[in-house]
């Protein structure tokens, strides 16, 4: 038989390559992440964070990851590099995240493709896509989907074993953030014999050591915050394990040993370690995802019954109500930008701003024009400068001279009912201004209250 003609071989080449499992999940991914980008102009305060220290020179920030925040290190500078090309506000803050997702969606494609063929490979990638979760973090100005990509592009690396290209795009994840080397365990099973993947393993591990070094001494600043597993974490694992482990039932073998693994060792471990030291939250290992997306993908792919289909799509209505709803400021636990909008509607020249606790200065970081008509009383040293995340401040007598100094005072305070931290400078604070100001105004705005207080007398005009 004659081969194709040299013309024909291109164009039979270029289909394959445009062949819609290729395609569409990243699209759709894509598409999902652009939808509601802005979420009405809202941003909650851990974004803030990335938004104020990819701001600072490069030089600043290396001060920041070896002091405060190593774990998040690479990711300020990469976001440092975006705001430098392109200072587009929000979209510049969320835009790496979506292509991110996208690229992640063609990950899970690929490796479907590879274990179940081209119809797996489309319905995985979209369902990954699809997933609310991925949605939420397609949307966020954060570290984890990138991370996620990185660790399913580093999957099928190693099906193809490709042992380098492994090793590179593993240690990225792992440097955006270090749970993605959990998922070196998920690896194991598949790959554990193959002695390349050892020796990535074991490069992944020693080039990921300065960073757990440095971090490890960060990590109750970092981390001290979290409490252990609640029962709705462990509810959730238990019912996304056990949905797993049915659609594993039939499945391609080979598919099976990555995918399984992958959504029940990274979280369960983690969970199970911070029994001791609490170090979890579902979005550090938000990458295990694309293990139910790989089953249920081969699954459905496979069906020879309309019922699972159905089934799917029945999924779809609370899924889309559910993702309707993340496009929404309701959706993050409180908005920085609606804090900074109620704060410059009240203030006047002259006044003094508090955070109590201090830890909320996050709310006005990305504000700068709101900070700086402002007297921040408590604030020894702004987190440029300090080298922090949301700055340092002064002793708790000085924190009460520059009170009792102040005709009025905007206090930003956590909603009611939160528990008030028991230090000595936000003890001072809430003495003073309960026992020495009159409380004139209380606005709730979301995740926060904006108080404002004035001497005895001086509510009569205040807002």
């Amino acid at each position: 038989m004659e081969s194709a003609p040299p013309i024909r071989q291109l164009q039979e080449a270029a289909i394959r390559r445009i062949a819609p499992w290729r395609l569409l999940p990243p699209l759709l991914a894509a598409a999902l992440g652009l939808w509601g980008l802005e979420r009405g102009g809202s941003m909650w305060r851990d974004e803030s964070v990335t938004w104020q220290v990819a701001h600072r020179t490069p030089g600043a920030i290396l001060d920041l990851l070896a002091r405060v925040d190593a774990v998040h290190g690479l990711y300020y500078v990469l976001m440092h590099g975006v705001f430098q090309a392109w200072d587009g506000g929000l979209w510049a803050l969320r835009l790496p995240s979506v292509a991110a997702t996208a690229l992640a969606a063609a990950g899970v494609a690929a490796v479907a493709h590879r274990l179940a063929g081209e119809r797996a490979a489309l319905v995985s990638g979209c369902l990954y896509a699809l997933l609310p979760p991925v949605q939420m973090y397609a949307q966020e100005g954060r570290s984890y989907a990138l991370v996620a990509a990185a660790v399913v592009w580093a999957t099928y690396l190693m099906l193809r074993e490709r042992w380098i290209a492994y090793t590179v795009v593993l240690l990225i994840g792992c440097w955006l953030h270090e749970f993605a080397a959990l998922a070196l365990l998920a690896h194991a099973f598949t790959a554990h014999r193959a002695r390349g993947w050892r020796w990535s393993a074991a490069a992944v591990v020693a080039l990921l050591l300065p960073l757990a070094a440095v971090s490890v001494r960060q990590a109750h600043q970092q981390l001290g915050w979290l409490g252990r597993p609640s029962w709705q974490d462990w509810a959730a694992y238990a019912v996304v394990a056990a949905a797993s482990l049915l659609l594993a039932r039939g499945a391609p073998k080979d598919l099976v040993r990555v995918a399984l693994p992958l959504v029940l060792l990274p979280p369960g471990l983690l969970m199970a370690i911070s029994l001791i030291n609490p170090w979890y939250v579902d979005r550090y290992v938000l990458y295990a995802l694309a293990g139910p997306a790989l089953l249920a993908g081969a699954r459905l792919a496979a069906a020879r019954a309309w019922w699972p289909w159905v089934l799917a799509g029945a999924l779809l209505v609370p899924f889309g109500i559910w993702s309707a709803w993340l496009r929404t400021p309701e959706s993050r636990k409180d908005d920085v930008l609606a804090v900074a909008a109620a704060v410059r509607e009240r203030a006047r020249p002259g006044d003094t701003v508090v955070f109590m606790p201090s830890r909320r200065r996050e709310w006005l970081l990305s504000s700068p024009d709101v900070r700086t008509g402002l007297r921040d009383a408590a604030l020894a040293s702004d987190p440029a400068a300090s080298h922090s995340l949301q700055g340092t401040e002064l002793p708790p007598e000085r924190i009460r001279a520059a009170l009792l100094a102040s005709p009025r005072v905007i206090a930003l305070q956590d909603p009611a009912g939160q528990p008030l931290d028991p230090f000595p400078r936000e003890a001072v604070k809430r003495e003073v201004l309960s026992g020495r100001f009159d409380l004139c105004s209380v606005t709730g705005v979301r995740g926060a209250r904006i108080a404002v207080y004035a001497r005895p007398g001086g509510c009569a005009d205040a807002p």
